[in-house]
C-alpha cells in the first residue's frame, strides 16, 4: 500500500485512498426536482442504467437521492422517498455497487440501509439521533455534515465573524453524538457542508480551512459539484459549473479529501488521473501509436455528410 494510503471502510467494503487522489461518488437523483440534474430519470430502469454508466466512468461509489435540498419545494413524505430509493439501492447493491443514500429521515435510512447502502449522507447534521441508531445497528458509515438550517429550509445563520470556528465546534459535537449511539470512529466522514446555511463567502472560508476540520482526524468529503458558490466566483448557471467545480476538485484533493461528491464522473475522473500522474501518484499508460483517433479531430468531408433525401 502507497505511502500515506488510508482504508475507508464502508460496511464490508474497503476502499484504499490515497493522499491527492479522492474516491468519486456519482450522484444518481431518483427525485424529479434536483436543481443541478441536466437530464431526469424517471424511471428505476433509466436510474439503474445511469447508476452503471457512472461506474463505468470511473466513480467509486454511487449517491442516492430521493428528494431534492431545494427550498422552494416541501419536503417528500418518507414513504414516497423510500418507494423512490430502495428498488433502486437494491438493485445496484446486487450488482456489487457501493452505494450510498442522501437522506435526514431515519424511516427512510433504516429502509436504506436495510436494503445494503453503505454510506448514510445525512444532510441534516444528525439533527435526529436516531439516524445514528441506524448506522451503528447495521454497520454502514455516516456522513456528518455542517448545517445550521433545519432540512428544506433557507436559512442564513450568524456566526459571529467564526464560520469556520462553528463549522469545527458543530461536527465535533455531532460526531460525539454519533459515538454515544454506537458509531465508531473508523464508521465517520465529515463535511464542511458548503452552500448549507451559509453564504458563498462562508462557503469558501469554510473550505480555505479545510484543514482544521480534517485535524479531528476523520476522513472528509468534498461535496462542491455545481454549488452556488461557485456562481459567486464565476456567474455561470449550474449546468455550465464544470470548469468550476473541478477547481474545486483539485483544491479538494491538495486537502487530502477522500471523496468527491460530483455529477460529472467522467470528466473529474480524467482530471484526477492527470493530476496524479503530474503529481507522481502514477505512470503515463501505454497508447496505440497507430491509434490516429488520439492524435487529432477529424474534420468531417462533405462525403460524410447525410445526402438528403
Amino acid at each position: 500500500m502507497a505511502e500515506g494510503t488510508r482504508t475507508l471502510r464502508l460496511r464490508e467494503r474497503e476502499l484504499a485512498v490515497r493522499p491527492g487522489r479522492p474516491l468519486v461518488m456519482g450522484i444518481v437523483n431518483a427525485n424529479p426536482d434536483s436543481f443541478s440534474d441536466a437530464v431526469r430519470t424517471e424511471t428505476l430502469d433509466a436510474q439503474v442504467a445511469l447508476a452503471r454508466r457512472l461506474v463505468a466512468e470511473g466513480a467509486d461509489l454511487i449517491d442516492v437521492g430521493g428528494e431534492s435540498g431545494v427550498t422552494y419545494t416541501g419536503a417528500t413524505g418518507a414513504d414516497v422517498e423510500r418507494a423512490r430509493v430502495v428498488p433502486l439501492i437494491e438493485r445496484l447493491v446486487a450488482e456489487g455497487v457501493v452505494v450510498s443514500v442522501d437522506t435526514w429521515k431515519p424511516e427512510v435510512a433504516g429502509a436504506a440501509l436495510d436494503a445494503g447502502a453503505h454510506l448514510l449522507n445525512d444532510v441534516s447534521g444528525l439533527r435526529d439521533p436516531a439516524l445514528a441508531d441506524h448506522v451503528a445497528r447495521t454497520g454502514a458509515s455516516l456522513v456528518v455534515m455542517h448545517t445550521r438550517a433545519a432540512p428544506k429550509e433557507e436559512h442564513f445563520a450568524d456566526y459571529g465573524g467564526d464560520v469556520v470556528g462553528d463549522v469545527v465546534a458543530f461536527v465535533q459535537e455531532r460526531c460525539a453524538l454519533a459515538r454515544a449511539r454506537g458509531v465508531g470512529d473508523d464508521q465517520l466522514i465529515v463535511d464542511p457542508g458548503p452552500d448549507f446555511a451559509k453564504t458563498p463567502a462562508e462557503s469558501v472560508a469554510a473550505l480555505r480551512a479545510i484543514d482544521r476540520l480534517a485535524a479531528l482526524g476523520h476522513p472528509w468529503l468534498a461535496a462542491v459539484s455545481r454549488k452556488y458558490f461557485l456562481a459567486a466566483i464565476t456567474g455561470r448557471p449550474p449546468a455550465e459549473r464544470l470548469a468550476g467545480t473541478l477547481a474545486a476538485v483539485g483544491y479538494a484533493a491538495d486537502h487530502r479529501a477522500a471523496m468527491v461528491r460530483v455529477h460529472d464522473v467522467a470528466a473529474t475522473v480524467d482530471f484526477l488521473a492527470v493530476r496524479d500522474v503530474l503529481h507522481g501518484g502514477a505512470e503515463v499508460g501505454e497508447v496505440d501509436p497507430g491509434d490516429d483517433a488520439l492524435k487529432w479531430i477529424r474534420a468531417e468531408t462533405p462525403a460524410d455528410a447525410e445526402t438528403p433525401s
